[in-house]
């Protein structure tokens, strides 16, 4: 059986490489779009816009030349993403509509407001059909049912178990307004009619963290975050998973010195991992800002056992209670996490405002670190196609 011993840099180089975070960048454009969601498996997606959304936030830290605009069309114009289910609401590539089947059937047997929403469905796909995609608020459905989170519209919830059933898709939308059409309109037959690839839950499972462990570099078999929206994967079948996949070589173990549980990576990484182990060049380093959900710190024990950093998204913690701020993003810098960041975006002034900069306290700010902050930023900044920065708080 394969296995390694790291140290925590190499482990920690290994990870920023894989993810596209260390050197130069590995993903570019389009192209580069599809290449990370292919190796992430998923983006997490939050439509809270504070400072972009997450899944923008997560791809601007690693795709040259990233648009928000590029996202929007491979989702709604192109049809290369979609929008559905995974580690919770995520993108993913169309080609992974098959692998979800689980889901939408799940829905289709059990979900609230199901007699309600059975009732008004034949009449909301021949709307559709007759108008083209509509949204919520063009159904006069007004009528309270049951829902996930707090009771809602009919038509709402009509719309949504229809698209989580996999009927209906995303086709556009207008800020956070969706609009829904036929997925049999959009979406290829071939697509639509594929067989569930792993008719066995834990063949499914299996994939599943298959790909969380991609999407992460490297992960350990214990409880995470990571695994979240993995249905019924509770430790035994983790356990039995893990050791399913190092006997088919699938996965390499990695012993981290200072670490005491094993950690795992793809037996297809380990072309990185030698290569990064043989080479004395050191990698260019680069300033990014990390999205809140990015699937680096989807195991955030993991991250403080690597980086020694601990990170929070306070945006639910109450504001007496919050450390740092409302939407903090952590700033990675080379190897380390050196900080976090508040930016807001002043739209009235055409400017990316940093409200606020903590560093970590063994953090010293040399003058080629506060040029390295200082390019980040700029980047930042025309992402959000704004013309200059406002310091609140400056960068030392």
């Amino acid at each position: 059986m394969d296995s390694y011993t790291l140290t925590k840099e190499e482990a920690k180089r290994f990870i920023l490489t894989k993810q596209g975070l260390l050197g130069e960048y590995k993903f570019t454009g389009k192209d580069g779009v599809l290449s990370f969601v292919e190796q992430a498996g998923c983006i997490q997606f939050d439509p809270i816009d504070v400072c972009g959304k997450n899944a923008e936030l997560v791809l601007q830290s690693r795709v040259k030349g990233f648009t928000k605009k590029m996202l929007y069309e491979l989702l709604y114009e192109e049809r290369k993403l979609f929008d559905y289910y995974d580690k919770n609401l995520a993108i993913m590539n169309i080609s992974d509509w098959k692998y979800l089947d689980r889901i939408r059937q799940s829905y289709r047997n059990h979900s609230r407001g199901r007699e309600e929403v059975d009732k008004v469905a034949p009449e909301i796909i021949k709307i559709i059909e007759r108008k083209g995609p509509v949204s919520s608020k063009e159904l006069d459905l007004n009528e309270k049912v049951d829902w996930y989170w707090s009771s809602t519209r009919l038509g709402r919830a009509a719309l949504e178990t229809l698209y989580f059933r996999g009927d209906l898709i995303v086709h556009h939308k207008q800020g956070t307004n969706k609009y829904y059409a036929l997925a049999k309109d959009y979406l290829p037959k071939d697509l639509l009619e594929a067989k569930e690839p792993f008719p066995k839950e834990l063949d499914h499972m299996k994939w599943c963290v298959l790909r969380r462990i991609s999407a992460v570099g490297l992960l350990w078999n214990k409880p995470s975050d990571a695994w979240l929206g993995i249905n019924n994967l509770k430790s035994a079948e983790r356990n039995e998973i893990f050791g399913s996949l190092l006997d088919s070589k699938e996965i390499i173990e990695i012993n981290v010195l200072g670490i005491k549980d094993k950690l795992y990576c793809l037996t297809k990484d380990k072309e990185v991992l030698d290569k990064l182990l043989s080479s004395d060049t050191k990698p260019k380093e680069r300033t990014e800002l990390i999205a809140p959900l990015d699937s680096l710190m989807w195991d955030r024990k993991l991250i403080k056992a690597l980086f020694d950093f601990e990170y929070k998204w306070e945006i639910y913690t109450p504001l007496d209670q919050r450390k740092f701020g409302y939407y903090v993003l952590p700033i990675l810098s080379g190897h380390n996490f050196i900080g976090r960041i508040e930016t807001l975006k002043d739209m009235k002034n055409d400017s990316l405002l940093v409200k606020n900069i903590w560093y970590e306290e063994n953090v010293k700010i040399s003058e080629s670190l506060r040029k390295s902050i200082e390019k980040c930023l700029r980047r930042f900044m025309k992402f959000h196609n704004l013309k200059e920065i406002g310091y609140i708080t400056p960068i030392s």
